[in-house]
């Protein structure tokens, strides 16, 4: 298991929208997420940053990410959903959410 932290800016005037959508998330999204070997998957709001966490257990991380960047239904959901954020300028080349360094776990 890998645990995965990352970030992006929500832009203020879709705040609402952004809780709305994500208050009720689509199923096929949900049962996307889980067929990629994601568990554990929260997102925080603070001061206009959204935190994304989430726990990966499977073997083959970028082969499930082109399988949910694949899905019809993930690509619908990203499109309401992306309008809404606002990726950070100090995000490596192809992110979308800045991808963070974790600097303490404890069990």
């Amino acid at each position: 298991m890998k645990r995965y932290g990352s970030v992006l800016k929500v832009r203020p005037e879709k705040l609402e929208e952004y809780k709305r959508l994500h208050a009720a998330v689509w199923p096929g999204v949900l049962k996307m997420i889980s067929e990629c070997n994601i568990t554990n998957y929260s997102i925080y709001y603070k001061d206009g940053y959204l935190f994304s966490y989430f726990e990966y257990v499977g073997d083959d991380y970028d082969a499930d990410m082109a399988k949910m960047a694949a899905d019809p239904e993930t690509q619908r959901w990203w499109d309401v959903c992306i309008p809404c954020q606002e990726p950070l300028e100090t995000r490596a080349p192809g992110e979308w959410w800045a991808t963070m360094e974790e600097v303490f776990h404890w069990d």
